[in-house]
This record gives C-alpha cells, sequence and structure tokens, in this order.
C-alpha cells in the first residue's frame, strides 16, 4: 500500500448511517481516531437528522439530503473553530444521526392500580393498558438533555419514563373525566386524545420528544369485581330462577339415570313424574303459586296430678275436665303441664281457675 492510500484510508470520506433497527433513537458515527477531511460526503436519509458536535457543543445540523463538507455548509461549526478563510486540513467533530421517524408497537400500563371514587361501586381499583409511538420533535433537545455522549441511544431506555408519564397523566386525566366505570369502554377514544395532549404537553418541550399516537386498548377491573359482575350478568339473563332450576334438574336425570343403573332408572322416572307435574302448574297459563301448607297443630296438653303423695297421669284435658267434675281435683291439688316451673295448685292457673269457681246451689223444688 502506498504512502497517500494508506493516508487516505485514515480519513473519512463518507458519513452516513444505514438504520437497520426499529428502536434506535440516536446513532454516532464511529469516527474512531479518525478525521473528517475537507469535502467528505455526508448523506442523511429520510427519516434522519445528522447533528455536529464539537467541542461538547452542538454545531450545525442536516436535514435529509446529499451533502459536501465545506466551510460554506458547516458555518457555525467553522466559527467555533476559528475558521475565517476556509480549512484545507482534515477536522474532527462527533456526527449524531438522529431517527425522526416514529417507533410503533410501544407498551404502556399502569404499574398499579389506580383508587377511584364511582358513582355506582364506590371506592373502586382500575388497571389500564394500551400502546403509543414515539420520535425525536427537537434533536438538539433529545442530545442535550437524554442521549449525553451515549453512542446508542434506543427506546428501551425511556420505557420507565414513558410508562410513568403516562401513567400518571392517565390517571389524572380518569380522575377528572368523573366518568362511571361501566361506561369507560364507550370513552376510549375521547380519553385517549385527552391523554395523548397531556403526555406530550410534558416532554416535548422538556425532552424534545413526541407522541404522534397513543391509544387505550383496556381498562379493567380487579378479578374479583369482574367475577361479581359476571354473576350479576348471568342472573340477568337466566331470568326466572325457579324455571332455571328446572331446566337445570331435568338436563341432569339421563346423567343420574345412567350412573345409577336400575336404581337410577327407578329415581329417575320417580323425580321425571314429580318435575313434570311441577312444570305442568309452573307453566300452565295463569297458574299461581302453590299455597304454603298449614302447619301442624300443636300436641294436647298432657296433665300430671299430685293427690296424697302420688303422682297420677298424663292426663289429658278431657280427663283432668272430668276429674274435676267429679271432685277428685280440687282448686288446692298440685298439677304440673309442659312448660311450667314447677307444681302448682289448680285453682291458681289462668287455664284453669274458672273451673274452681262458685257455682249456683241447685234450685229449690217446685212447689
Amino acid at each position: 500500500m502506498g504512502l497517500f492510500a494508506k493516508l487516505r484510508g485514515e480519513l473519512i470520506d463518507i458519513i452516513e448511517w444505514i438504520d437497520d433497527s426499529r428502536h434506535t433513537l440516536v446513532w454516532r458515527f464511529p469516527r474512531y481516531q479518525n478525521e473528517i477531511k475537507n469535502g467528505a460526503q455526508l448523506i442523511v436519509r429520510p427519516g434522519q437528522v445528522a447533528v455536529f458536535v464539537t467541542q461538547g457543543r452542538i454545531a450545525d445540523v442536516f436535514e435529509p439530503g446529499h451533502f459536501e463538507l465545506t466551510t460554506r455548509n458547516l458555518p457555525i461549526l467553522s466559527t467555533l473553530a476559528g475558521w475565517k478563510h476556509g480549512f484545507d486540513s482534515p477536522f474532527k467533530s462527533e456526527v449524531y444521526f438522529v431517527s425522526t421517524r416514529q417507533v410503533t408497537d410501544l407498551k404502556w400500563g399502569t404499574p398499579n392500580p389506580i383508587m377511584l371514587r364511582d358513582p355506582d361501586f364506590g371506592p373502586i381499583r382500575l388497571r389500564a393498558f394500551g400502546t403509543y409511538s414515539l420520535k425525536a420533535a427537537d434533536p438538539k433537545v433529545l442530545l442535550k438533555e437524554l442521549v449525553g455522549t451515549d453512542g446508542v441511544f434506543a427506546t428501551d431506555e425511556l420505557e420507565t419514563l414513558l410508562r410513568s408519564t403516562i401513567g400518571t397523566a392517565f390517571a389524572e386525566r380518569l380522575a377528572s373525566s368523573q366518568i362511571a366505570a361501566l361506561d369507560l369502554a364507550r370513552s376510549y377514544q375521547q380519553l385517549s386524545d385527552q391523554l395523548k395532549k397531556d403526555v406530550v404537553a410534558k416532554i416535548d418541550d422538556e425532552y424534545g420528544l413526541d407522541v404522534p399516537q397513543l391509544a387505550i386498548v383496556n381498562i379493567s377491573f380487579p378479578e374479583e369485581v369482574e367475577k361479581a359482575l359476571d354473576a350479576r350478568a348471568s342472573m340477568g339473563v337466566i331470568g326466572d330462577l325457579q324455571r332455571f332450576q328446572q331446566y337445570q334438574v331435568g338436563k341432569s336425570l339421563p346423567e343420574m339415570a345412567a350412573a345409577g343403573g336400575a336404581a337410577g332408572d327407578g329415581m329417575g322416572l320417580g323425580m321425571g313424574f314429580a318435575l313434570a307435574q311441577q312444570m305442568a302448574r309452573g307453566m300452565a297459563p295463569g297458574a299461581a303459586a302453590p299455597a304454603a301448607s298449614a302447619p301442624p297443630p300443636p300436641p294436647p296438653a298432657a296433665w300430671h296430678v299430685a293427690d296424697a303423695g302420688v303422682t297420677h297421669g298424663p292426663w289429658s284435658a278431657a280427663q283432668l275436665e272430668e276429674a274435676i267434675a267429679a271432685g277428685r281435683v280440687r282448686g288446692d291439688t298440685l298439677v304440673w303441664s309442659a312448660g311450667m316451673a314447677g307444681w302448682a295448685a289448680a285453682a291458681t292457673l289462668p287455664s284453669l281457675a274458672a273451673r274452681f269457681a262458685a257455682r249456683p246451689p241447685p234450685p229449690p223444688p217446685a212447689r
């Protein structure tokens, strides 16, 4: 290799970035120790911006196009380097390529449930997730605030920052919207548009970023609340619970009969007749609900009588009445029945006192 060929190999002739990644925002051209020679070719493809940085300061910015690097198209760099009358020697400068195209299919979600006060359910927790796209809106601000001296800067380095920003903005927007939880599904588009504006307002000026698209994919209830809502919806679909139970029993009869053999056949047949009669009564037009059966009458009172140290009984009320009429049971005779605290004189009991009231004497003989 000749001397001139060797010197030429140490100088950079073409500066370009062929971006084969989908999530890289900033890429620094690998200059290493080589220098950029006067008249080098700069190729900036669509969706890119080239930024020259010298001595830690941002100099010239190039939009998409094909450029020959001279003092004419490097005015800021020429001023910073003190090139008043042009230059013939190579120069050193860092070149950053910034992607200005959208990076799509990025995910966001609430790391923790959001506590809200709902008009239907009271205090409730909600989770949400969605997608968004990202692009560099101001390459200079992006380089100053986030990239620094990184050689490669990708969207995964921004995911934590953006997720927290979107999550905070979503919680504030959801709380201020005062939309009932069951009505949120029809407001996804409205909330998404408002949320995008809130997020862009926070990251545009501060980080030089833009969020062209942001969508809310789902807002979900806690699992236990979803189960309760499913049960409530199921009851609404079932409607008449009695008819649903009859249907369930009728549906299970063939399985019971198959499992129980001959006994199952008999049981299934008996239940089938009973169920058929019940369904016929219940489904007949204008059929009234079956009347509740009357409760059984209380058992008759049983009386025990103590006379001269001997206990007699149990006597029915009719037997006790005959004994009182015959004089075998007097007012001071001790009696007892279930429910009484102890033995008591018959005349002291309200249910028997009338039997011992003074009776009129027999009428006088006729004259």
